[in-house]
């Protein structure tokens, strides 16, 4: 205990010192990236981007590599169980997960399950704090998430295969293959996830003194992805991006009595996207589909399941124009239309327009402006006016400064307007003002992002207790979130010794406006840190996490809180240096036998193992 808290206080002071993680890559000759404006508008904003490098050194589902690299906190029914995500204060709902520039968050519960992801399937993910509605809609209020498949165009043929064998018989398997020239760019992938997942829960016993453990806890995770890029010329590719994924996972037990259920839900992601550049003008055109659905089992032993399925077909069209050499215009048209139909929900359609434009200003090379503006057109909510002012000016080598305002807003999902019964289709779309400052500090190998930022969220939805005890939702409270977010990087090359610092902390006041009681299951402090240490070819890295304690209840019961807890992992590989690359690795995870959850009665393992191997050729 006394070794976890002066860790613990190590690395507390060390994040005061600061900034962005950033992650070495080699400059290809030709790369095309699957979405522009999220490089192109983002300078005002606090950008995180994790590289394969960092990917690699983390479990394979997305929640894991998050979890311990950025200021996000995520609430777990459980190892591989559903996982939802809480960004600067506010709901899982309120953080949008971008696929190749389009947001995929579920239509039916307007949030992201971030254990049937797997983040080895995409080449980069980034995480933009801050509102992101004008170019991605619906939900990015506390930040978004971006998985990237981009394009190389140069002369290239490598695959990539690692294999994990872990505690309780977890099984992990990637592959990819990336085949290139000047003219084309193809990429084939597949992962698999599984897990028995019969994990002992330390400390806790059945009333008969029996060691008590994880219960109907399988879950088995399979994405299939293809894509492809072709240039016609320099000035004209097509690009075609598809994802096929299924999840079939049971659910922990909160009690041996309790009956064992499953959930298996999938999705299919399918985009067309075409890219013209004629000197002045550019042109980017993209036409997605988008199917997901779910099947719930009350009891596994039967066939007899609930469901839901939705299906949107998305436009969207972004014509841009070089007004002058400093100054570029934006205007995008979106069209989107869902069908969802479920054994909760009926059968409805929705259809969503929109237009923004947008304005990137770059006075100097030091000095850059951006603003946009969007307005959505439907008949099932009154949406509101959006926009997003920001400016960034490099006052030196050593510090650049980032403002940022903007007003962003999250729509009635299908489970809020029509769930039968409770649904409610007089909702209005939640809706906030923001205000952040960033402060970056580069020196030599350090880079450091101090952030501080304000929420105003109004029309907040909960479900409440309605008419004969049945639960509806209603615009109930307005949030107001504020605090502060560190970001330090430090890397130092010593001869043939590399060294690596990256950390995160986030200070966060997430209060409902009435009461002035701090939202149930946001952490009031969060750190993350990671050291890494290479020498020829043979690396090492630990890990480190720490979440504050948590209320579970909106009166702030004290005697109602998830305490705080510590997790670190340790890591080492070694590199034979047969074919491309030829690694061998183990970790220990949660090294200190940390018992801890992330939701009440739902426990995380104790100290378990994991092997892996890794090829390049």
């Amino acid at each position: 205990m006394t070794l976890r808290k002066l860790l613990f206080a190590f690395f507390v002071l060390m994040c005061q010192l600061i900034s962005a993680q950033n992650d070495s890559v080699n400059k290809l000759k030709e790369v095309v990236v699957s979405d522009k404006n999220f490089k192109k508008y983002s300078n005002s904003q606090s950008v995180l981007k994790l590289n394969d490098s960092i990917i690699n050194k983390n479990e394979a589902l997305l929640t894991d590599l998050l979890n311990f690299n950025s200021t996000l906190y995520f609430k777990e029914y459980g190892r591989g169980m559903l996982s939802t995500v809480s960004f600067r204060g506010t709901t899982s709902s309120q953080t949008a997960v971008i696929w190749n520039g389009i947001n995929i968050n579920s239509q039916m519960n307007g949030s992201t399950d971030f254990n049937t992801v797997s983040g080895s399937d995409y080449n980069s993910i980034s995480v933009k704090a801050g509102g992101g509605s004008i170019l991605y809609g619906s939900g990015a209020i506390g930040g978004t998430v971006h998985l990237n498949n981009d394009f190389g165009f140069y002369k290239r043929f490598d695959t990539n295969l690692k294999l994990d064998y872990g505690s309780f018989n977890t099984i992990g398997i990637n592959y990819k293959t990336n085949i290139s020239n000047e003219k084309w760019s193809a990429q084939i992938g597949f992962s698999k996830n599984s897990s028995t997942n019969d994990y002992k829960y330390l400390n806790k016993y059945t009333w008969k003194g029996e060691q008590r453990w994880n219960q109907n806890g399988q879950y088995d995770v399979i994405t299939v992805s293809a894509n492809l890029g072709y240039k016609l010329n320099d000035r004209n590719i097509l690009k075609l991006y598809s994802q096929t994924s299924n999840t079939d996972r049971n659910t922990s037990l909160v009690t041996e009595t309790e009956m064992k259920s499953k959930y298996v839900n999938g999705f299919n992601r399918n985009l067309l996207e075409y890219d013209g550049n004629f000197g002045r003008f550019s042109t980017n055109l993209k036409t997605a589909y988008i199917f997901e659905n779910y099947q719930y089992f009350a009891d596994n032993s039967t066939n007899n399941y609930t469901y839901g399925k939705t299906e949107s077909l998305i436009a969207k069209a972004d014509f841009g124009y070089a007004l002058f050499k400093s100054t570029q215009l934006n205007g995008i048209l979106d069209y989107n239309r869902t069908n969802g139909y479920g054994t909760g929900f009926g059968n409805h359609v929705r259809e969503i327009s929109s237009a923004s434009l947008l304005v990137k200003q770059d006075f100097f090379e030091h000095w850059k402006n951006e603003f946009g503006i969007r307005k959505e057109f439907t008949n099932n909510y009154e949406s509101p006016v959006l926009f997003s002012l920001g400016s960034s000016y490099q006052f030196s080598k050593l510090y650049n400064l980032k403002l940022n305002l903007s007003r962003n807003f999250r729509i009635p999902t299908f489970n809020d307007l029509y769930w039968e019964p409770g649904g409610n289709p007089d909702l209005k779309p939640e809706s906030s003002y923001q205000a952040e400052i960033g402060n970056v500090f580069t020196f030599k190998n350090i880079s450091l992002t101090q952030t501080f930022y304000y929420i105003k969220i109004k029309d907040l939805l909960q479900w409440v207790p309605g008419k004969n005890g049945i639960w509806t939702p209603q615009n109930q409270d307005n949030v107001n979130s504020y605090g502060a977010e560190t970001l330090l990087s430090w890397k130092k090359q010593f001869g043939k010794n590399s060294f690596g610092v990256n950390a995160s902390y986030a200070h966060t006041i997430s209060e409902d406006d009435e009461s002035g009681n701090q939202l149930f299951f946001v952490p009031f402090d969060k750190v993350t840190a990671s050291v890494s240490y290479s020498r020829n070819r043979i690396s090492t890295y630990y890990q480190f996490m720490y979440n504050g304690f948590v209320y579970t209840s909106s009166d702030n019961n004290p005697d109602q809180i998830i305490n705080d807890y510590t997790v670190s992992n340790l890591g080492i590989d070694y590199d034979f240096k047969f074919l491309d690359s030829f690694k061998l690795g183990f970790q220990v995870l949660n090294v200190f036998n940390e018992n801890y959850e992330s939701l009440e009665n739902r426990p995380m393992p104790g100290r378990n193992f994991n092997m892996y191997l890794t090829l390049k050729f």
